[in-house]
């Protein structure tokens, strides 16, 4: 039976310039690809090794890039491998088959949103009537399902994202803070959804995972196997749980990791 191995892209597989954590000297970093270019800038990077790791691992399992991007986001990315026959976007909400948009899928994610959690709409209307312009960016909605804040970090109050927290809790909503980026997402709205259908629909008896932040964690838990980076969200609470492996690794480097530890594991799945 096949292996279905779901993985985080952003800060879990590929790396910005800022999140790369090379802290060995220049000589010694490793060689890197760019998979991202945006703007005519190159904007995600993995190792060499980690794209050839990819490679050997779209040949060993059923790779599905499980990310929350939006689409128009995910298809900037060039990932080596084999094209993914499956990828969930949007943290669940689209689930695309062959780079197009499963629309069963979608609209029953939209008919448990419409019954289980306050609106968008409400939403967004907290974050513009509650967030200080002195340190919002950017407010954003992402495929009509979720809203996000792009914020300066180091005038971000302390407790604004944990009032914000508690606020969304008692309307079926999460908080996620990732790098500059403040995300309200629906409590439904889940990456383990659209995974566990994939799994349905490949007929996949083990599944792997790997993702840094809180909006990953329902991954992880979904999965026989999982691994979390040295960094982010969850290694920043200490996130753990039976069968997720916290690895030391920060950075680009955490990425290769993740990917030898996939392929070992897909390769000796018993």
């Amino acid at each position: 039976m096949p292996v279905l191995v779901a993985s985080d892209l952003d800060r879990t597989l590929i790396y910005s310039s800022a999140a790369l954590a090379l802290t060995m000297p220049d000589a010694r970093a490793p060689r890197l690809l760019c998979v991202e270019v945006h703007e005519a800038r190159p904007l995600s990077f993995m190792t060499e090794t980690a794209a050839q790791l990819l490679t050997d691992l779209g040949d060993a399992a059923v790779f599905v890039p499980t990310t929350t991007r939006t689409r128009k986001q995910y298809q900037r990315i060039n990932l080596p491998g084999p094209p993914p026959a499956y990828a969930i976007c949007a943290n669940g909400g689209h689930l695309l088959v062959d780079g197009v948009t499963d629309a069963d899928w979608h609209a029953s994610v939209l008919a448990r949103l419409a019954d289980e959690c306050a609106p968008l709409e409400e939403v967004c209307e907290h974050l513009l009537r509650s967030a200080d312009p002195v340190w919002v960016r950017k407010h954003r909605v992402a495929e009509d399902l979720f809203a996000y804040l792009v914020v300066e970090r180091e005038l971000l109050p302390e407790d604004w994202v944990k009032e914000l927290a508690v606020w969304a809790e008692n309307r079926g909503w999460t908080v996620s803070l990732q790098g500059r980026k403040i995300y309200a997402v629906p409590k439904p709205l889940t990456k383990s959804a659209a995974v566990r259908e994939v799994a349905r629909r490949t007929g996949a008896e083990l599944t792997l995972a790997a993702g840094d932040s809180l909006l990953d964690a329902d991954l992880l838990l979904a999965a026989d196997r999982g691994w979390r980076p040295g960094h982010g969200e969850l290694a920043d609470t200490n996130w753990t749980a039976p069968e997720i492996t916290a690895l030391p690794e920060r950075g680009v480097l955490a990425g290769e990791r993740i990917l030898r530890e996939f392929l070992r594991a897909a390769r000796q799945p018993a």
